[in-house]
């Protein structure tokens, strides 16, 4: 069975450095016992969204179900012969992920299967759910059951994930508009997007950012700089977006690059031992 398991996790391992190199570089700042725990969330969360941002020759609406379905049985049973939800369900199991959080998650990514324009209200629930719930996740792991520190630290943990995923928003506004018929933001017009709309949406962002690294100083030690390095991505991500006119936003895909990161990496390290967080 440990075979299994490690098999398991060694997968989700795969698909996070696959996808994500950002995170995946983020991930190897943890303690040692973090690490197969948040990926196996990210596994998740990366697998689910894949559903339902590419497999458009196929039924999606029966495979995110589906995917549903086999999650909780997962967690249910305690054991699943699919590596990525076998992984899921011990890291559930073990840090006593709530269900209404997997819910929300898997609420929003079906969400996204309806070309809509969202106004405030489904603005802020998809947010919750597509990102925000994630955040909580990897504090529950982080938090390693301490449930006092976890409700100290659950808005923090909201405003990063928020964070992010406006930051997202902003930088695939051309695929999600031009090529899946997304619109996030409320009463912003992407046939005419502005100035002034971009910086109302940034100055939401930098909100966001700053009451996330309040929490980010106050998570425990083993967890703090891979949160950290994380943050300084997509801060440094953030800083070129501003810097980047609405019209080029529209027209291309913002991106850090790895050079950057590399160099975004190590002054996160010099950082801690400075003791700046």
């Amino acid at each position: 069975m440990n075979l299994f398991d490690e098999t398991c996790f060694e997968c989700s391992k795969l698909i996070t450095t696959k996808y994500s190199t950002s995170f995946s570089t983020g991930i190897k700042a943890f303690d040692k016992r973090f690490r197969y725990p948040v990926y196996a969330i990210y596994g998740f969360v990366r697998y689910a969204d894949e559903i339902v941002d590419t497999f458009y020759e196929h039924d999606q609406r029966k495979l995110i179900e589906e995917f549903k379905e086999e999650t909780f049985k997962a967690i249910d049973r305690g054991i699943s012969i699919n590596p990525v939800l076998q992984s899921f369900q011990q890291v559930v199991n073990q840090y006593h992920i709530e269900k209404e959080l997997i819910n929300a998650f898997l609420t929003s990514m079906k969400m996204d299967l309806d070309k809509i324009a969202y106004d405030d209200e489904g603005y802020k629930s998809y947010i919750y759910g597509s990102a925000e719930v994630v955040g909580l996740m990897c504090l529950r792991i982080f938090c390693e059951n301490d449930v006092q520190l976890y409700d100290k630290l659950v808005p923090k943990a909201k405003s990063l994930g928020s964070a992010f995923q406006k930051i997202n928003f902003l930088r695939d506004i051309k695929s999600d508009y031009e090529d899946r018929g997304r619109t996030y933001f409320p009463e912003v017009d992407f046939s005419n997007f502005t100035e002034a709309d971009k910086q109302l949406i940034q100055t939401d962002i930098k909100k966001d950012f700053d009451d996330a690294f309040e929490g980010i100083k106050q998570l425990p030690k083993g967890s703090r700089l891979g949160v950290y390095v994380a943050y300084v991505y997509y801060l440094q991500l953030f800083k070129k977006i501003k810097a980047t006119t609405a019209l080029t936003i529209m027209q291309k895909r913002i991106r850090v690059s790895d050079t950057q990161k590399i160099g975004l990496y190590f002054k996160a390290r010099l950082h801690q031992k400075l003791n700046i967080i």
